[in-house]
């Protein structure tokens, strides 16, 4: 078993292929449960048979791994699904543009699948708004508080839609953000990268698919 491998092997070489076996595993179940990095990591690490101690990989590791994933078991179908929840999370950018809507985790990350939720980031100047908006568009939602931006608990507005191309429910998550944090929100990654996209970025995205995904 791999976790077995990591505890008997010397040190530092156990250190590296433990976060390389991690991040393997890690990578399948973001794939295929549509996990975020963080729990996916720690999952991983359980299923692996690791101490709770054991060191885990950097995001951009996993990261790395997922793509690795995705061209090797989904190269056939993982795109046209990115596109269209990339298409379906612009209509909701649209519906809520008053609120300064972000796009960010998997779909903006370009690794998403039709597992993966659709994250959307609302940065408001009433934190109650975009609820009124859902209640008065009779729209079925579901509030919970989840894991924000930096680990913090955050409102979120939880529902599902669908889109033409992927025949099952899509959960979106409407993140509750300050205006105020928005400014922190916008800088860049360890690799550089912005991790979240504006509302004219991501129609880019769309505009830019190979895929059509409205008429498939």
């Amino acid at each position: 078993m791999a976790g077995k491998r990591c505890r008997i092997e010397g040190m530092e070489p156990s250190d590296l292929q433990c976060k390389a076996e991690i991040a393997a595993a890690a990578a399948r179940l973001v794939v295929e449960d549509g996990l975020e990095y963080g729990p996916a990591k720690r999952q991983a690490a359980r299923l692996l048979g690791l101490a709770a101690r054991a060191p885990l990989p950097a995001n951009e590791d996993v990261e790395d791994a997922v793509f690795e994933y995705i061209a090797v078991f989904c190269a056939d179908t993982q795109e046209h699904e990115l596109a269209c929840l990339r298409a379906l999370a612009l209509r909701w950018m649209e519906r809520m543009a008053e609120f300064r809507p972000y796009l960010t985790s998997a779909v903006w990350r370009g690794s998403a699948t039709r597992h993966s939720y659709i994250q959307i980031e609302l940065f408001c100047d009433d934190c109650k708004s975009a609820e009124i908006k859902l209640i008065d568009q009779k729209i079925a939602y579901d509030p919970q508080t989840i894991a924000g931006m930096r680990g913090e608990t955050v409102e979120a507005l939880c529902l599902f839609d669908h889109y033409s191309g992927i025949d099952e429910a899509i959960a979106i998550h409407l993140l509750v953000y300050d205006h105020d944090q928005l400014r922190g929100a916008l800088r860049p990654d360890n690799r550089g990268r912005t991790p979240r996209g504006s509302l004219a970025a991501v129609r880019e995205l769309v505009k830019a698919s190979a895929t059509s995904p409205d008429k498939t």
